[in-house]
């Protein structure tokens, strides 16, 4: 395999994750030295230490995308190991269950109801606050801490976007728009920082079955849930995507070769989700 990324060093975000730790070991694989950052340390150091084990070179790093000071102690670690810092991963983010309702739609019924169900009406703000500090926060405050490196020399920026950025999901608003938060920043960010050679692109997954959401789409036996079978039918190519096929994706944006005037643009990997009207 091409050593495209040989010298250069990623910071992945999220990094213990099913996806974003697919996206290290294929930074690895292409030369990359790679930071996995992770609130559990336990799993940056397993994603570390199998890239390790298969001939590349990373360290696992506990971090918290909500806390600036614990950035700054994992980019000076990471400056200190690797030296420099040009690749930047935003993959830290998720949905709460206080931020997300119990059913697709308000039905009359619902205004005068009793039943214990959570409406709309009854979506706390502080899981609200929760998803939005996670999401946009948490993508914006390691872009502050990381691309203060990248400043000097130039680098990427790759967030992670969602189908919900672009069809807002039912059931969940916080989360949607927390990620087409996501996407306008990137956005923002790749004018603003266009003038320091930083790149800044997203992608936008659409549904690939992680530890987050395995739970929602199958269940106990292993069938699909009703909310499942909703997706796979909204999915022309009628199937969830395996985290294998976010890398090309990936490699594309990280590489000055084969994107280097690629710049705010929010790609989706999503089976033809976001461009199917459903007739």
């Amino acid at each position: 395999m091409e050593k495209v990324f040989l010298g250069k060093t990623a910071v992945v975000t999220g990094g213990g994750g099913v996806l974003c730790s697919t996206f290290c070991e294929a930074l690895a694989e292409r030369g990359a030295n790679v930071a996995v950052l992770d609130l559990n340390l336990d799993s940056a150091v397993a994603v570390a230490d199998r890239i390790n084990k298969a001939g590349g070179n990373a360290i696992g790093l506990s971090a918290n995308v909500l806390d600036k000071e614990n950035l700054v102690l994992a980019k000076d670690q990471i400056i200190q190991k690797f030296g420099s810092i040009d690749i930047l991963i935003n993959g830290a983010g998720g949905n709460n269950p206080k931020a997300t309702t119990d059913k697709e739609y308000f039905y009359p019924e619902d205004i005068e109801s009793s039943e214990d169900v959570k409406t709309f009406f009854d979506l706390d703000p502080k899981g609200i606050g929760f998803v939005f500090d996670l999401n946009f926060l948490g993508t914006l405050l390691p872009t502050q801490v990381f691309s203060a490196e990248m400043c000097k020399s130039g680098g990427v920026i790759i967030n992670v976007s969602s189908m919900n950025a672009y069809r807002p999901l039912t059931k969940i608003p916080a989360y949607s728009a927390a990620k087409s938060a996501v996407s306008n920043l990137t956005m923002w960010l790749a004018v603003h920082f266009s003038k320091v050679g930083i790149r800044v692109n997203a992608i936008a997954p659409g549904f690939f079955v992680t530890a987050q959401n395995k739970a929602l789409l199958f269940d106990s036996d292993g069938n699909l849930t009703p909310r499942s079978e909703k997706i796979i039918g909204a999915t022309p190519m009628g199937r969830f995507g395996s985290p294998e096929e976010l890398i090309g994706t990936l490699v594309f944006l990280c590489d000055d070769k084969a994107s280097g005037f690629v710049n705010g643009t929010v790609i989706p990997v999503d089976g033809g989700f976001a461009a199917y009207s459903g007739v």
